[in-house]
């Protein structure tokens, strides 16, 4: 019973805090890794990739991830409620009173400030989720030079900015045919 009333307050901080949508929750989730020892960095880059690649949003995913990994279903579901609670509250608050309020000079000062707070938290992610993905961790045991960057990984992350953006037959295919070519790449390629 304890384990299930931490995850939903565990997640009912991410909830909270984390503004700017799911990848805003990354640098909340890196914590929790850290506090709870339920997963590791590597873990949560392998939950981003899942949760990246399956429908729905990002931060939901990935709280029902983690509670389905340390308590089962249930503790899928009472993560997953623990996360989207305050934005429940929250949206229904703002629903009862914004339309009074939605031209107050204040309010509308909020919502740009929580722009770059936004911004500045999902930057902090992709750094963390580079840092993994791009730093090869053999570098720590060899120290050379050649071992410092996960090379697979910067080709395949290289190929598919080519490809998204400049080749004009490809850029214009749906996300999920380079998510399943990047799967296939990395089995073929061995990136494990």
């Amino acid at each position: 019973m304890m384990l299930y009333l931490r995850l939903f307050f565990e997640f009912l901080k991410v909830g909270l805090f984390s503004v700017g949508g799911g990848l805003a929750t990354l640098p909340f989730l890196r914590d929790m890794a850290a506090n709870t020892g339920w997963f590791t960095e590597a873990q949560l880059a392998d939950m981003l990739a899942v949760s990246e690649s399956t429908p729905g949003p990002i931060g939901v995913n990935m709280a029902t991830y983690v509670g389905f990994t340390v308590g089962g279903i249930p503790g899928a579901i009472i993560s997953t409620l623990g996360l989207i609670t305050p934005s429940i509250i929250i949206i229904l608050l703002i629903a009862l009173f914004l339309k009074n309020f939605k031209d107050n000079k204040y309010v509308q000062g909020a919502f740009y400030g929580l722009r770059p707070t936004s911004t500045g938290l999902i930057a902090a992610a992709g750094l963390s989720v580079a840092y993994l993905v791009f730093i090869n961790p053999l570098f720590s045991e060899t120290h050379a030079i050649l071992d410092l960057l996960n090379w697979k990984a910067l080709a395949l992350a290289a190929a598919l900015i080519v490809f998204t953006r400049f080749v004009e037959p490809t850029k214009k295919l749906h996300p999920i045919v380079f998510i399943g070519i990047s799967a296939v790449v990395g089995i073929v390629f061995k990136f494990a």
